[in-house]
């Protein structure tokens, strides 16, 4: 064998164990049609030779949140926090317990706290998000994050985010998107662990919010929460809160349920990009929850599915299309 020859084997093979050394940034997948979908928009998009091309600057990504990216049911999260805020400032406010609504918190009837509809739901949110700094409610779920866990997954909340949909967002971002947050949850809420969950600063987060009160203190200036205001993003105001904050139209959208039907809308309607859009469609009982026209609290989805084959959007069937839910390296306890 010539030295020559020698030199490309050994080259060739040190290629081939580069290769087998590079890790899979979508390992907990499954290798079905819904991950080739994503890996093949993603290399048509930074491909400049590609008329699919986006260029950097318009690499703009949403992300719903409860149920895309962690879970809603039985509830979703802000409202166990809620919920778990009333029990805690409840032997404070004694007059709290004529309330009905409080009442259901305290005696733990979630079908009476769900039959308050709209009006009971506003004011637990009344009672546990306002009154207080906005560094004082950071420090109040910062507390309900660190010493609160799942009932049914016996982890913190904070260590359910889904890992495909983490490894989703990651690799994204390293091929050059920038990832948003677009959800109906409490916006503070959010800002809270959105970076330490999912690498989505504060800043890239859009949610439901309510307007503060800006007052100078003797230590410095503070924002108190109030009620006023309120705006809830979700639906129909979920684009016109990307136009507001974003100032620009996505190119890739992801949610889960019909609320989240205009934003991938919105998205897909973009006249300059060829876009993605995915669903995440809940079947796994064993491993999370099933559910799609009947949730058990949020996420319904029945027009987003009948609307997927047309507006090309992807399908994410979680019991097939997905190896893992949780990481096993956050929580151990989930199947």
């Amino acid at each position: 064998m010539t030295l020559n020859r020698l030199s490309s084997l050994l080259l060739l093979c040190g290629a081939f164990a580069v290769q087998a050394g590079q890790s899979d940034p979508l390992s907990a997948w499954n290798d079905t049609a819904a991950k080739q979908a994503i890996t093949r928009w993603v290399t048509n998009a930074t491909d400049q030779q590609q008329a699919t091309f986006i260029p950097p600057e318009k690499r703009h990504v949403v992300f719903d949140n409860d149920g895309t990216l962690w879970p809603e049911a039985p509830i979703t999260y802000q409202l166990q926090f809620a919920m778990d805020e009333i029990k805690r400032l409840a032997p404070e406010h004694p007059e709290w317990k004529a309330d009905p609504i409080v009442a259901a918190v305290l005696n733990n009837d979630l079908k009476a706290v769900a039959k308050s509809g709209e009006k009971g739901l506003a004011k637990l949110v009344g009672l546990t998000h306002s009154g207080m700094t906005t560094t004082e409610f950071a420090e109040r779920v910062t507390r309900w994050v660190n010493s609160s866990k799942d009932p049914r997954f016996g982890c913190h909340y904070d260590q359910l985010g889904y890992l495909p949909m983490k490894q989703l967002l990651g690799y994204l971002r390293d091929n050059g998107f920038q990832t948003w947050i677009v959800s109906g949850g409490g916006v503070d809420f959010m800002r809270v662990m959105s970076e330490q969950m999912y690498g989505i600063p504060p800043q890239q987060v859009i949610g439901s919010f309510t307007l503060g009160e800006f007052a100078l203190t003797g230590e410095g200036s503070e924002i108190r929460k109030t009620m006023n205001g309120a705006y809830f993003d979700d639906s129909k105001a979920k684009p016109a809160a990307i136009h507001l904050f974003m100032g620009q139209r996505p190119v890739g959208a992801f949610g889960n349920s019909d609320g989240d039907v205009p934003m991938l809308q919105y998205t897909s309607t973009n006249p300059d990009y060829h876009t993605f859009g995915l669903l995440v469609h809940h079947t796994d009982a064993k491993r999370e929850y099933a559910y799609d026209s009947h949730p058990p609290a949020s996420g319904k989805l029945i027009d987003g599915l009948a609307q997927a084959k047309a507006r090309g959007w992807v399908v994410v069937d979680m019991k097939s299309d997905w190896k893992q839910v949780f990481d096993p390296a956050l929580c151990q306890n989930a199947p």
